[in-house]
């Protein structure tokens, strides 16, 4: 199972229906979510909203399955149970498994192809554990409930970097994933005004591997999508690179005074495959 979503991703209350559609055309892929985003009290509301815009069989959804996720409550936890009731009446099969923290909660889901979100402590220590769940298709992390699942109160400092706890974690999701051969999803910034921001941690995204980034506005979709896109000069140089490689024949070659070998190479395929250039 290879997850193809991406790079915006773009969260939507599962109890909003009237912004499905719209965060669906918004971006790459639409997160229905029926956790953080829906009050305790409105979650029996949130189901019913999902399976409300099924046709009558439930066989035709408004939302296109291939470019959807849901959201669904911690593992073990009631509300987990009523969501997976839920999905079941429904197309939807991909699923990102809020605070997963074992490689056998996984079991609950078969069926499903599953994006770990890690965002506690237990998640990110176990992160490789998870990663290897044969329906994992992705790891995400979250940096704010991590944080306050350790008692912080924030992941960031005055100058709006990262501390050291929420890099390392940050690292560790993309690590436990790509060894895995399995996607890295990147948290979302939360700071909804601050573009410029969003810009910088996108293209850090891009460059360290990760494989989407989710947003939790319309407007955060356009920069991580110009972060992900290769400009022309990139594409048109990481062809001319290949087409040196090949025409060398060699492992280790020069390149306009560089020395060039296999982790460049991959490097320009990389950016071909972003250009979705084959």
């Amino acid at each position: 199972m290879t997850f193809t979503m991406g790079p915006a991703l773009l969260f939507c209350p599962a109890d909003r229906p009237e912004r499905f559609q719209k965060a669906a055309e918004r971006s790459d892929a639409v997160i229905i979510d029926l956790e953080d985003a829906v009050a305790p009290g409105d979650k029996k509301r949130a189901r019913g909203a999902i399976l409300a815009q099924l046709g009558s069989g439930g066989e035709t959804a408004e939302l296109d399955p291939s470019r959807t996720i849901v959201r669904v409550n911690p593992a073990g936890t009631p509300e987990f149970e009523k969501d997976m009731h839920c999905l079941a009446h429904t197309p939807y099969r991909t699923v990102m498994l809020a605070k997963a923290e074992t490689g056998e909660q996984l079991k609950a889901l078969e069926g499903y192809h599953v994006i770990a979100l890690c965002e506690t402590a237990k998640g990110i220590i176990n992160a490789s554990e998870i990663a290897q769940a044969p329906n994992v298709v992705g790891l995400m992390w979250g940096a704010e409930d991590l944080i306050a699942s350790m008692g912080g109160t924030s992941s960031r400092k005055a100058d709006g970097g990262y501390r050291a706890v929420a890099t390392h974690s940050r690292s560790t999701v993309l690590l436990a994933a790509k060894a895995a051969g399995k996607e890295a999803i990147d948290s979302v910034y939360v700071d909804i005004p601050d573009l410029a921001g969003l810009g910088v941690e996108s293209a850090d995204a891009v460059a360290s591997g990760f494989g989407a980034k989710a947003c939790i506005h319309p407007n955060q979709v356009a920069v991580v999508r110009e972060a992900y896109a290769p400009s022309p000069g990139a594409v048109a140089e990481a062809r001319e690179l290949l087409d040196a490689a090949a025409s060398a024949g060699t492992g280790v070659f020069q390149y306009k005074g560089k020395m060039v070998d296999g982790p460049i190479l991959k490097h320009a395929e990389s950016t071909l495959r972003r250009a979705r250039i084959s």
